[in-house]
């Protein structure tokens, strides 16, 4: 099947015993047993359901994956696949990942006697200096958040196989729609399914997805067993949202580029981060290995923070609000909301500076967007 026929068929036949055409929410914590010796396929919530079920194998064909695991949110995903590694283990992570990350690695992680080292990842030889014997993991973000760098998926995973290691993707930016890591060589895929694939800001979710059948089943009884797992009626929504997937990233990718290519002509605008541009620097990669950029995407104001302020406060259609990949459009502020968790100094390093902005376009009509910037731009001093 294609990507848009999986997207609502994949995992999602209809209901066996009454022909719902739509997966039903099995809104309960247990399920009866046949006998005291036969549970049947499902015994508990935690360990299963139905509706969960439908989701993983949705999102397992989606991303060109055997296995799947749903959980109860982004951060959850990413720290039950954490939990795989033991103290004594390294992780090489790349020095632009999203603050909740740098947030699990350095206050989580690091505690519990994991080493991390965080590496430019455009810079490959870097990577290679940093591998140790006991590297365990290379974590991968492709697009960067926010700074929107565009990294070399499969270089990377080349380099964390040479050392014996797991190279593990965020694809949440992306979506399965317009790029698969697993194809490029990665060993695991994460995503925040709050984002794109559900698409709407009404549930939050993560999930993990493998080919490697041991690390599958090593998610599997931690999924279990840590039960970091999301209810049925998020899984439920998470697959309605996955339904008109293509569709919706296909008008947030129009919408974003479109005013990416406003606000890279406007006179307010220091410089606007969004691959698809041909100024981005890694243009080219992001042609190669994706096939689009996502609807996601931040720019410098001229100036600091009064006129990075100014444009926030004169928005109408853009709410101010973390996360993305809704319907709506959202614009954030990384220094004091998505990377507040990122020590300054290790921020100014990253080039999260105080004139930095990020937005998440929505599917609204593009006009209505452009002209809300317009109006908005033209309170900011300069």
């Amino acid at each position: 099947m294609r990507f848009r026929t999986k997207a609502i068929h994949a995992g999602q036949a209809p209901d066996p015993q009454h022909g719902a055409v739509m997966t039903p929410v099995y809104q309960t914590s247990t399920f009866a047993f046949r006998s005291a010796e036969d549970p049947g396929e499902f015994d508990y919530s935690r360990s299963g359901n139905p509706t969960r079920k439908a989701l993983e194998e949705c999102l397992a064909q989606l991303e060109s994956g055997q296995r799947a695991f749903a959980f109860s949110t982004g951060m959850a995903a990413e720290t039950t696949v954490m939990m795989q590694y033991r103290a004594g283990d390294h992780v090489v992570v790349s020095n632009e990942c999203y603050g909740g990350t740098y947030r699990l690695m350095t206050t989580v992680m690091q505690p519990l006697g994991i080493e991390v080292s965080f590496e430019d990842f455009n810079d490959l030889d870097a990577v290679r200096a940093a591998m140790r014997p006991n590297t365990k993991v290379v974590w991968i973000e492709s697009p960067t958040n926010p700074l929107m760098k565009v990294v070399d998926i499969a270089a990377l995973a080349a380099i964390a196989h040479e050392g014996g290691a797991h190279a593990i993707v965020d694809n949440t930016f992306l979506s399965p729609y317009f790029q698969n890591p697993l194809d490029l060589g990665a060993d695991i895929v994460v995503h925040s399914t709050t984002k794109y694939l559900n698409g709407h800001s009404d549930v939050v979710g993560g999930c993990a997805i493998t080919n490697d059948e041991a690390i599958a089943a090593r998610l599997a009884h931690l999924q279990n067993a840590v039960g970091a797992v999301p209810g049925p009626w998020e899984c439920f929504l998470v697959m309605r949202g996955i339904k008109t997937l293509p569709l919706r990233m296909e008008a947030h990718q129009a919408n974003a580029l479109a005013l990416a290519e406003f606000l890279e002509a406007h006179p307010k605008i220091e410089r606007v981060l969004h691959p698809g541009l041909p100024s981005h620097p890694q243009h080219e990669l992001a042609k190669r290995q994706a096939r689009g950029n996502g609807g996601t995407f931040s720019f410098y104001v001229k100036g600091g923070k009064p006129e990075a302020y100014a444009l926030l406060d004169n928005l109408e259609l853009f709410s101010q609000a973390v996360s993305l990949g809704g319907v709506e459009s959202l614009i954030e502020y990384p220094w004091t909301m998505t990377h507040l968790a990122v020590p300054e100094d290790e921020r100014r390093k990253m080039g999260i500076a105080a004139n930095l902005v990020r937005v998440s376009i929505g599917i609204e009509d593009p006009a209505d967007l452009l002209e809300d910037f317009d109006r908005a731009l033209q309170a900011v001093k300069g």
